[in-house]
């Protein structure tokens, strides 16, 4: 049994690298250096050329880090890596949850040291070659410091929890831990943008003038209640433009890039936003958070049935079934069913996302906002041309051709 889960992981793990490589091969291959017809208005030869550039760089340096990351975990599972981390643990720790926290935090810290070079590369070479970054090394370093120092606050009394729970109550562990999980996951739903946020950003009201004014404006005539309106500095970190809603009930609110501001309108980003409160009036918020939740269910219920397993903890190297040990292999196996439903969501999402469109067009701004969304996709040198299965494995947005076309209808 323990060769089978052995087999099992190593083979799952395997079959997603390749194929997430044949998904960008073909991706990549679905790209043209000459200006395709339908992006013409879009892109111009210059700008095309350039956009076809910065895609080819991104392709290469995913496969570089993916490769790395897929060699690393074969290597920790053909060498007893994860095994090995644990014997550190408990040679500090004798119980379980202290030997648990010690482990992930181990995986978790060598996990960052790997991936840091791949970020320090992204941020300082590739965004900054095509003119994207923004990002002071300060600025860098500080954010990664308060990355793992939030991961550290949020993480150990989460997981010490969980743990407590699975040593404590036995057959109602997977019930109460998605209860847990459930209720952080509502919780940080509503307060993310008021909490973590304002760690990395500085958020200020948008000031009053013609921008908040229209905005105002649109949210009463959709009767949307409208309180918060914030303008966020997002361009300490990147030329790149953004908007995002976020909040449940009384703690929503609408959040504006520094960036957005420079690149659109005051009727492109009222339509932009007309899409966001689209999302909200047609309840697509509460929809994912309520698949988000079901998800986490099914996870946790499939997850009790293998924990404490002697089998899938030796097929990691170790005689002990450790909550860390099985998690780490439930979490390899589980790999497949993590994929497909992450197709059905992104599914859901891009209907979704078409509808949140129609809202927008319904007040009569789907020029204002196909606009937008043109002069986003070529500020952002967004890929016009993803090879369809690509989009289907990947996107929770339709293209941007796809969402142009039907908005063309729909005006």
């Amino acid at each position: 049994m323990p060769d089978i889960f052995f087999i099992l992981i190593v083979a799952i793990v395997a079959v997603d690298f390749l194929f997430e490589q044949c998904l960008d091969y073909l991706n990549g291959k679905n790209a043209s250096p000459v200006l395709p017809e339908e992006v013409k208005g879009i892109y111009d030869e210059e700008e095309y050329a350039r956009q076809q550039k910065y895609f080819a760089a991104g392709r290469k340096f995913s496969l570089i880090s993916q490769t790395l990351s897929f060699v690393v975990i074969i290597l920790f599972l053909f060498f007893r890596g994860f095994a090995w981390v644990d014997q550190i643990s408990r040679s500090v720790f004798e119980h379980e949850i202290p030997v648990a926290l010690l482990f992930f935090a181990l995986i978790g810290l060598g996990s960052s040291l790997i991936g840091l070079p791949f970020s320090l590369y992204d941020t300082f070479v590739l965004e900054e070659r095509f003119g994207f970054n923004k990002t002071t090394r300060k600025t860098f370093w500080l954010d990664y410091v308060k990355g793992l120092a939030l991961s550290f606050v949020i993480g150990v009394p989460l997981m010490s929890l969980i743990i407590w729970i699975y040593l404590n109550t036995a057959g109602y562990f997977w019930i109460l831990a998605w209860t847990v999980v459930g209720v952080f996951s509502v919780v940080m739903n509503m307060f993310y943008s008021e909490w973590i946020v304002p760690l990395f950003n500085k958020q200020t009201p948008l000031e009053d003038g013609e921008l908040r004014n229209a905005i105002e404006t649109f949210a009463r005539k959709a009767g949307f209640q409208l309180d918060n309106i914030f303008l966020i500095d997002g361009s300490k970190r990147s030329s790149k433009a953004n908007a995002y809603f976020s909040g449940l009930g009384k703690k929503k609110r609408i959040v504006l890039y520094d960036t957005l501001i420079n690149e659109l309108t005051v009727n492109e980003i009222v339509a932009v936003l007309a899409h966001e409160i689209g999302h909200y009036k047609k309840k697509h918020t509460l929809q994912a958070l309520i698949l988000s939740l079901l998800s986490a269910g099914v996870m946790f219920f499939i997850l009790s049935l293998f924990l404490g397993n002697k089998d899938l903890a030796s097929a990691l190297g170790s005689d002990i079934p450790s909550f860390h040990l099985c998690l780490i292999g439930f979490g390899l196996l589980y790999t497949p069913v993590t994929f497909v439903l992450g197709i059905l969501m992104n599914v859901v999402s891009r209907k979704n996302e078409y509808r949140a469109d129609a809202f927008a067009a319904s007040f009569g701004l789907e020029k204002e906002l196909s606009e937008g969304l043109k002069k986003l996709s070529v500020q952002s040198l967004s890929n016009l041309t993803p090879h369809p299965w690509y989009v289907f494995f990947h996107y929770s947005h339709p293209t941007l051709l796809q969402r142009l076309e039907k908005l063309r209808v729909m005006g």
